[in-house]
């Protein structure tokens, strides 16, 4: 889950909630960079981490007592497993880029235990194979998983609520055709990505969320009883394309004041 800590307390968002901002970032994505196998690479996007409800776990607490924000967990080979089987019963597509988001939370990890390490050579050797079978490059798989990762940043940021003041960019990740994006809060209701990589001139994205008043919880089980009486709050953020009229009208207003 992600955790924001506000002036009245935890903002709770599952992942699944963000898996679902994901899935409605990349259902907009330009044309051009659209793969085959479309259907598949949106519920790749949507699902990529579907395999925790976070509500059924037994360590959703902090030592202080706070909620476990998900940067905060470490490999778990169970979770793992347990993803990977659930991918490859419904598409080798969607287990290929599942396969590729464990390599990429967990190979760089620091201190990893020789499970992670086990686990994700046979993820190796699996993509290996499936990529042989769907007749696919590493160089077009690739490609792919850099719209899933650029939708899954893009997601967390706004999730996070992760933005620069003063109209700052913030860099989100490198798309499917290899050009950084960027961030930028435009006023308290909209955002703008550049280069803008839509399909449409603004999106409008919501997802749940749940405001928790109470700064310390005794128990996982105190934590999951008040997450389910909590009342749901609906966040709505508008993206939209730059105005490039407007930017060029600053420019030459910026020429003339010379």
């Amino acid at each position: 889950m992600i955790v924001n800590y506000g002036e009245k307390g935890w903002e709770i968002i599952t992942q699944r909630a963000h898996g679902i901002v994901a899935a409605q970032i990349g259902f907009h994505w330009k044309f051009s960079d659209r793969p085959r196998n479309w259907v598949e690479i949106i519920l790749a996007i949507a699902e990529h981490d579907d395999a925790e409800n976070e509500l059924d776990g037994e360590n959703l607490l902090t030592d202080a007592g706070g909620p476990l924000n998900y940067d905060m967990k470490t490999f778990n080979l169970e979770h793992c497993r347990k993803l990977a089987s659930l991918t490859v019963v419904k598409s080798r597509m969607i287990a290929l880029l599942t396969s590729l988001h464990m390599e990429f939370l967990y190979a760089g990890a620091k201190g990893s235990k020789t499970s992670a390490k086990k686990f994700l050579a046979e993820q190796k050797k699996l993509r290996s194979k499936w990529m042989k079978e769907l007749r696919i490059s590493e160089a077009e798989l690739l490609k792919i998983y850099n719209l899933l990762e650029c939708c899954d940043a893009l997601s967390l940021l706004i999730c996070k609520g992760e933005f620069q003041d003063g109209q700052r960019s913030i860099e989100i990740s490198t798309g499917p055709d290899n050009k950084t994006y960027q961030l930028k809060k435009v006023n308290d209701q909209t955002l703008t990505v550049h280069p803008w990589p839509f399909s449409v001139p603004s999106i409008d994205i919501s997802f749940e969320s749940r405001n928790m008043t109470n700064i310390q919880f005794s128990s996982s089980a105190q934590f999951r009883k008040l997450f389910m009486e909590t009342a749901v709050t609906e966040k709505t953020w508008k993206l939209a394309r730059a105005s490039t009229k407007s930017s060029k009208t600053k420019a030459l207003t910026k020429v003339n004041n010379k």
